[in-house]
């Protein structure tokens, strides 16, 4: 084992501004992890949100959804005063919403609104500011908002004509927006500081950063807005085909997403354009980028449009191999890591070993009370999690089986010599004993959390999905000389054994 981490969403964090954000308790976040010793911190994208609140439909691969910015620190740089987050209203807000276990976003996005308009107007462009806003993703993300926003956030393709052109054609007359415009570069901007700033202190810590890449982008964002010929969309910007996977262990009629479905023979003519400008941007932003749904690279599930649902559609083939061999070409320095869960055919496991890329393991997935005795297939180029993002606590987990399950279950970890009532600190027991390179545990199991700390269920839209936040860390810091002690012990096991 090399590395110990932990998976946790920022918007999850405690924070007195209903969200975790960039603030102090992100800070405090990677003070504990450092004193835990673990060295990786896992989270979610930091895109801005779209439909449902998920974090995998964003509006942009590039930019970054205000709810996270510290009001605290824009307060540091003279932007709001004390005076403005100190009035009745707003602490009345804040008692409130230090108590909250879930997140409203509809809340937190008012609230933190009004306060960015009050920063944006003190707002001073320096050096730093002008250079930032050369990149090319970022006037046009805030054109891109500020139609949306002043279309009521219908998407894209149910603009006024004109306005859906204006990527185009640039005929559309923005000047009347302008300070609209300039207001999302200004968000922008504050979003990127405040985030290096913050992943630089958990660098300073020794603790690397792995963000979350989505494979598809929303049919809603400016991605598919900008670059049209990229997807496979008609002329009015409805999808032809749309993505998803088919029946699985998560639904019985498959997984619609709706996501547009990339046009390969264009990307291949262009070489991948699109997919390097992505990727290499996630370099920028974090240490190690997990790429999701990596099977698609080699099969994707492709659905009519007009079905409803995900049960038709046809496998079709993707030019990941050369895509990535084009990519690596140029930047071999690249640290990816891949999600290669489910039924998958052989050749995406081929196309994974061939680049050396990481793969997933979850233990939910793949213990199995009858088969405990059986080789384990783990491989020292993997990631093993205990459960991720999309599917039971451990505890929930657990006690979502049936009586006669418990007992098998329970039966297989004591013949494994995992001795603990806690089922969720048996598995943590049963990653770190994995010859896998890395371990990553979400927050929740490390805690020991049921249910109520489930994060999202697979096709299901809306509450309570991507609403889980925590108030406090007081169930952490009881559980850290508990995990010191379990890292010490496996680090030292895995030296001897060398």
């Amino acid at each position: 084992m090399e590395k110990a981490g932990i998976l946790m969403p920022v918007a999850s964090l405690p924070s007195k501004y209903g969200i975790g954000d960039f603030g102090d308790d992100s800070y405090r976040f990677i003070d504990l992890i450092h004193k835990a010793d673990l060295d990786l911190w896992q989270i979610l994208p930091l895109n801005p949100l779209g439909y449902g609140n998920s974090p995998y439909q964003p509006y942009s691969s590039y930019a970054g959804d205000e709810i996270y910015l510290s009001l605290d620190y824009l307060k540091d740089d003279g932007l709001i005063l004390q005076s403005e987050l100190d009035t009745r209203e707003m602490m009345d807000y804040i008692q409130m919403a230090t108590k909250l276990n879930h997140i409203d976003y509809p809340l937190v996005r008012k609230m933190k609104g009004k306060f960015l308009r009050v920063a944006f107007q003190r707002f001073q462009k320096d050096e730093d500011y002008e250079t930032f806003i050369t990149q090319d993703w970022v006037y046009t993300y805030a054109v891109y908002l500020t139609l949306k926003k002043q279309n009521k956030l219908m998407s894209w393709n149910d603009w006024p004509k004109e306005q859906q052109l204006w990527i185009k054609d640039h005929c559309y007359d923005l000047e009347p927006l302008e300070e609209d415009i300039q207001y999302e570069m200004f968000v922008q901007y504050e979003f990127q500081k405040q985030w290096h700033k913050l992943k630089a202190y958990a660098n300073s810590r020794n603790i690397k950063i792995m963000g979350d890449l989505p494979f598809y982008v929303g049919l809603d964002s400016l991605e598919v807005w900008q670059n049209q010929e990229e997807f496979l969309i008609g002329a009015d910007g409805k999808p032809t085909f749309v993505a998803g996977v088919p029946p699985d262990y998560f639904s019985e009629t498959g997984q619609r997403w709706g996501n547009p479905i990339y046009n390969w023979d264009y990307m291949k003519k262009n070489n991948y354009r699109f997919w390097f400008h992505r990727l290499l941007h996630c370099q920028k932003m974090f240490d190690i980028t997990r790429i999701d749904h990596f099977r698609a690279f080699d099969t994707f599930w492709k659905i009519p449009a007009e079905c409803p649902t995900a049960e038709e559609g046809e496998w079709v083939e993707a030019p990941g191999k050369d895509l990535f061999q084009q990519l690596l070409k140029v930047h071999p320095d690249l640290e990816l890591v891949v999600e290669d869960l489910g039924d998958l055919r052989e050749e995406v496991h081929t196309l994974r070993d061939y680049f050396e890329f990481k793969g997933m393991k979850v233990l939910q997935f793949s213990f199995d009370p009858q088969k405990i005795h059986e080789k384990s297939e783990d491989r020292e180029s993997l990631i093993v999690y205990t459960g991720t993002h999309d599917n039971h606590t451990v505890t929930g987990w657990f006690e979502s089986k049936s009586e006669q399950e418990k007992m098998e279950i329970k039966s297989a970890l004591l013949e494994l010599g995992y001795y603990n009532e806690d089922i969720a600190w048996c598995f943590i027991e049963m990653a770190f004993d994995s010859i896998a390179e890395i371990v990553v545990v979400p927050y929740q199991d490390f805690i020991s959390l049921n249910d109520s700390g489930r994060l999202n269920t697979p096709g299901t839209l809306g509450s309570p999905n991507w609403e889980w936040k925590i108030i406090d860390y007081d169930a952490f810091l009881e559980r850290i000389p508990a995990i010191r002690k379990l890292i010490k012990e496996k680090k030292v096991t895995s030296i001897l054994n060398l």
